[in-house]
């Protein structure tokens, strides 16, 4: 995936910081947590507080979160104000498969099963491909990018969909998110080598 044209003589100084929210009883147990709106857990919202100290050298411009309290409370809980919400930032849209483990749904099916490789099946809501939370994802980036040729951008949101958003962001396949495990709490950096998108920091969580 390609990014838009840019003016290299200027080039970007900015940082992208991916928040993933804290932990949810679903995320807890491994269950496919996409529009439910679930809380955070007490522990969720203990290491949402200690990832403040881990964002203080950055001066964000722009600080974008997902709908959901989730995300919305751990950017809280993180000291990112200003906040605005959204909706492109929502996490994966896993139709049938909402709630349910990925040993269940591959107890039912007989076979190995990944989200990335396999997709969902329709349920309460539609579901969505892999390609479909690129899609949107990209639509982040493009509205990050001329925020960082200057400043830092924050991004709070959800485990698969942030991993897809990085991807995008890497100019990699969207599936290669499926090689990026992001924990609860997570902080991330991308940026750039020179004109490169690069990984700078990842997967780094507050000790609590």
């Amino acid at each position: 995936m390609s990014s838009p044209a840019q003016d290299w003589s200027h080039p970007s100084t900015g940082s992208l910081v991916l928040l993933r929210h804290g932990e949810t009883e679903w995320s807890k147990s491994g269950r496919h947590t996409g529009r439910t709106d679930v809380p955070l857990t007490d522990h969720g919202e203990q290491v949402a507080k200690q990832t403040g100290p881990l964002l203080e050298r950055f001066h964000f411009r722009l600080v974008l979160t997902s709908p959901l309290q989730r995300a919305s409370r751990t950017a809280e809980l993180a000291g990112l104000t200003g906040a605005e919400v959204d909706e492109n930032l929502l996490e994966w849209d896993y139709g049938g498969y909402e709630g349910r483990t990925t040993k269940d749904i591959r107890a039912e099916l007989g076979r190995p099963w990944t989200v990335f490789e396999d997709g969902v099946v329709p349920g309460d809501t539609p579901g969505e491909t892999v390609e479909d939370v690129a899609a949107r994802t990209r639509r982040v980036v493009d509205r990050a990018l001329p925020v960082l040729r200057d400043a830092d951008v924050a991004l709070v949101g959800h485990g698969h969909c942030l991993r897809v958003l990085a991807s995008v962001f890497l100019r990699q396949e969207p599936r290669f998110a499926a090689q990026i495990k992001l924990s609860a709490g997570s902080v991330s950096v991308l940026g750039f080598e020179h004109e490169t998108p690069a990984i700078v920091t990842w997967n780094r969580t507050a000790r609590v």
